[in-house]
């Protein structure tokens, strides 16, 4: 049995309005939908505003004259302002729930051609929403048929997967979209690629927070800047990346860090600073090691996720900011929530989209093209392309897959490893003694009683992003003095144990100076870094 056909349009103050004979002649985009020869208009629902009414009744009448078998419903639908969009919405969803839609004996049609641009858009929003269970349809003009007054309709369908072109550039998009979030690499793990698939589709259609999580290196930090960076280009973000590692927010600075602080609000305090979340305002906040936070500073940061707006330390009054959050941990937050070290209604708020990376070990199908990509971005860096020869490359891949690689960094512990190959290789070609040397010195760095003595520090301090960037002979030095300021009970003691010998030859000993400017560089203070305790001290 055949459906019946509902449409519902509105009425064109303008190009429905022809009178006199010649209106038989002209194209009218009510008159041309129930003329069509191939289209049976059973109902039509012709919306209109009260002055219209006459008008409406005309067409009405010409309908009658044309398409006897279509059944016209004069709708009225009066609006204070036709371009006020949240009116026009509100009133045509009211009309779409007032409606008795029986899709099973009936196909529904809107028609758009008539109405003003808002009309037009918010019956597509409703219609793609299935508010209104039907298909678009519009009219236009035909200059080549016989009877102008007939022109011609098309139907739009909104299932855009169905349009073989736009399939294909959606496809290509998402294509763009994840390998700009892997970085360029050609990575073939399988569960990896599913993982920047979804996270794509994630940072592009959601604006909820992301919880990054996975061992130390496995790339938390870069990916959060590669999402920032994939929002910024579609025009999602406006504002800044904030990184803030919260392992160094400790204390009372902690909050004024995140929240900010007004002029005075405590000792030290000579201005006002508008902290972490404030400087993400229309960007994108991430907060890595989350998981270090304070309960007090949780709950402060599970306020502003949920309203964007917090009391900045000092102030009785609220500021707001419209952040978008990506936090990180390499802990398990839910073993912490049970310790009662992290707030189980801030987990739940910011663990919608969770994804956990892996570990090196477990994608090692990925080394060869982390290695390349290594290489490449050493070679941009410093301005010559460094290579491996033949013999060297399988010698460090052999060994690279094998059981003796634990590569307990991650692709932080890969990335040293290749920029120390290419710092040390002779005319731009790294050897096979020069690969030798260093799997000599990973094997020695993964032993046991080796990681007090080399543990890598700087993570507990600054972001990976900012390590990245950071020189291999920097990263070395700032690893001893953090080691060694956190063996000391004092910034005085540091500097003597730091400048035992240079101390020596000068007459007055500024061991403490020396060593808070040296920190300084790298934007570090000491009581902060001191709150910091080693494992092996604990």
């Amino acid at each position: 049995m055949k459906k019946k056909m509902i449409a519902v349009s509105f009425l064109g103050t303008t190009l429905d309005s022809i009178k006199r004979s010649i209106r038989w002649t002209k194209w009218r985009p009510n008159i041309s939908l129930v003329k069509q020869p191939d289209l049976v208009i059973d109902e039509l629902y012709l919306l209109h505003g009260d002055p219209n009414y006459r008008l409406a009744d005309y067409v009405k009448n010409d309908i009658a004259l044309v398409s006897p078998q279509t059944k016209v419903h004069l709708t009225p639908m009066n609006f204070d302002d036709p371009w006020d969009f949240e009116e026009v919405y509100a009133k045509l969803y009211d009309f779409c729930r007032s409606q008795t839609f029986d899709i099973d004996e009936c196909d529904y049609l809107f028609h758009i051609t008539t109405g003003t641009h808002v009309a037009q858009i918010c019956t597509f929003l409703l219609t793609e929403s299935r508010h209104f269970p039907g298909r678009l349809i519009q009219t236009s003009p035909d200059q080549d048929k016989a009877d102008r007054s007939i022109g011609k309709v098309q139907m739009i369908d909104l299932d855009l997967s169905r349009y073989d072109q736009l399939a294909t550039r959606f496809d290509h998009e998402h294509q763009q979209g994840t390998e700009f979030l892997k970085g360029g690499i050609a990575t073939r793990n399988k569960a990896f690629n599913q993982l920047i698939v979804q996270i794509e589709k994630v940072a592009i259609r959601s604006k909820a927070p992301i919880l990054l999580t996975g061992p130390t290196g496995a790339g938390k930090s870069q990916l959060a800047t590669r999402i920032y960076q994939l929002k910024k280009m579609r025009s999602m973000l406006s504002g800044q990346l904030v990184v803030v590692n919260c392992a160094t927010l400790k204390g009372e600075n902690a909050m004024a860090a995140l929240f900010g602080h007004t002029k005075g609000a405590f000792t030290g305090a000579a201005s006002a600073r508008e902290g972490f979340l404030r400087a993400a305002n229309n960007g994108l906040l991430f907060l890595d090691e989350i998981g270090e936070l304070g309960l007090e500073e949780q709950a402060m940061l599970l306020r502003a996720i949920e309203n964007h707006t917090f009391h900045p330390v000092g102030s009785d009054k609220d500021v707001q900011s419209n952040f978008q959050l990506i936090a990180g941990t390499n802990r398990d937050l839910r073993a912490q929530v049970a310790q009662g070290k992290f707030r189980d209604d801030l987990l739940a708020r910011i663990n919608l989209w969770t994804y956990t990376l892996p570990a090196l070990k477990d994608r090692k199908e990925d080394l060869e093209a982390n290695i390349d990509f290594e290489l490449d971005k050493f070679s941009q860096q410093h301005g010559h392309q460094i290579r491996f020869n033949k013999e060297a490359r399988l010698t460090y891949l052999k060994f690279a897959h094998s059981p003796q690689a634990l590569w307990r960094g991650n692709f932080r512990d890969l990335g040293a490893s290749v920029t120390r190959l290419c710092t040390l290789a002779d005319s731009s070609r790294i050897a096979v003694g020069d690969v030798e040397e260093e799997i000599t010195r990973l094997q020695s760095d993964w032993q046991p009683g080796h990681a007090h003595q080399h543990r890598e520090v700087l993570p507990l301090f600054l972001s990976e992003e900012v390590i990245a960037q950071m020189d291999l002979f920097d990263r070395h030095q700032l690893n001893a003095v953090l080691r060694t300021c956190m063996q000391q009970p004092s910034m005085a003691a540091a500097g003597r144990e730091l400048f035992h010998i240079s101390r020596q030859q000068k007459t007055t000993a500024n061991d403490s100076t020396r060593l808070q400017k040296y920190l300084a560089r790298f934007g570090l203070k000491w009581r902060d870094i001191h709150r910091q305790k080693q494992p092996e001290t604990q």
